[in-house]
């Protein structure tokens, strides 16, 4: 699968150069986002800017990023997700527990945000 990474020091990003988020691929797409996971990367964005088909394998993978996020109390958000793979994940009720955002920017923005609030938790925490 054909894939770029870009690591940050607050997040990371994954920019897919695909159309089809599928069978094929998806397993080299969970196998990355765990091994990020593991080297304690806690906020993933995931860019789906030239994904246009999305089959159910590829839902899985979708979702394997965000529980592994979600489990190390970071942040995963789906950017750049185009009107085909919008329309499945609605169909999938994903929407609802998934944060997508139009642009890369504004995702970037929210992971930032994400880390703001909860390092300001856990100063509340040590009072």
């Amino acid at each position: 699968m054909k894939f770029t990474i870009d690591r940050q020091e607050k997040y990371t990003s994954i920019s897919l150069q695909v159309e089809k988020l599928n069978s094929v691929n998806a397993a080299e797409l969970k196998s990355e986002m765990v091994i990020l996971n593991a080297e304690g990367v806690r906020n993933i964005i995931l860019d789906l800017t030239q994904v246009t088909f999305v089959d159910s394998s590829g839902l899985s993978a979708i979702l394997v990023g965000y529980r592994l996020c979600n489990q190390a109390n970071g942040s995963y958000v789906v950017c750049q997700v185009g009107d085909q793979v919008a329309k499945l994940l609605k169909i999938a009720q994903l929407e609802e527990i998934l944060t997508m955002v139009p642009t890369l920017s504004e995702a970037i923005d929210m992971v930032m945000m994400d880390e703001i609030e909860r390092e300001l938790g856990s100063e509340d925490d040590s009072e």
